[in-house]
C-alpha cells in the first residue's frame, strides 16, 4: 500500500513539474529544461513508464537528452535559471528566514548551484 503511495505522489509530482516544464516554452521567466529533469527525476522515482515517455517524447526530449547526454544546456535557459534561482534565494533569506546560520546556508546553495550551471556545457540554440 505504502509502495503504491509512494509511486503515485512521484507521478503527481512529475506531472505537475511536466506541465510548468511546458509553460516554461512559451513563457520567458519559466526555465524549462530545469523543471523537465526535475519531472524525469520524478517519474524515474515513480513510474519506468512515464519516465521513458519523458524522455523520448518528441519535444520534451530533447531537453532532457541534451543535459543527461553532456551536451549541455542552453545560454538562455542557464541565464533564467540563474536569475530566478537568486531571486527566490535572496527572497527567502531577507523575508521568511530569520536565522543568520540557515541565511548562510542559502548562500551556499545558491552558490554551489550556480557554479554547477556555470561549469555546464552551452548548448548552441
Amino acid at each position: 500500500m505504502w509502495e503504491q503511495a509512494r509511486k503515485t505522489f512521484w507521478v503527481a509530482l512529475g506531472t505537475v513539474l511536466v506541465a510548468l516544464g511546458v509553460v516554461g516554452i512559451a513563457l520567458p521567466l519559466l526555465p524549462t529544461t530545469p523543471f523537465l529533469l526535475a519531472a524525469a527525476a520524478c517519474y524515474l522515482r515513480g513510474s519506468e513508464r512515464m519516465h521513458r515517455w519523458l524522455v523520448n517524447h518528441r519535444w520534451l526530449g530533447p531537453y532532457i537528452r541534451n543535459y543527461l547526454e553532456g551536451r549541455g544546456i542552453p545560454w538562455r535557459t542557464k541565464a533564467l535559471a540563474i536569475m530566478l534561482l537568486w531571486l527566490t534565494i535572496s527572497l527567502s533569506a531577507w523575508l521568511v528566514v530569520s536565522h543568520w546560520a540557515l541565511r548562510g546556508l542559502l548562500l551556499v546553495i545558491a552558490v554551489g548551484v550556480t557554479v554547477h550551471l556555470l561549469r555546464m556545457k552551452t548548448l548552441a540554440e
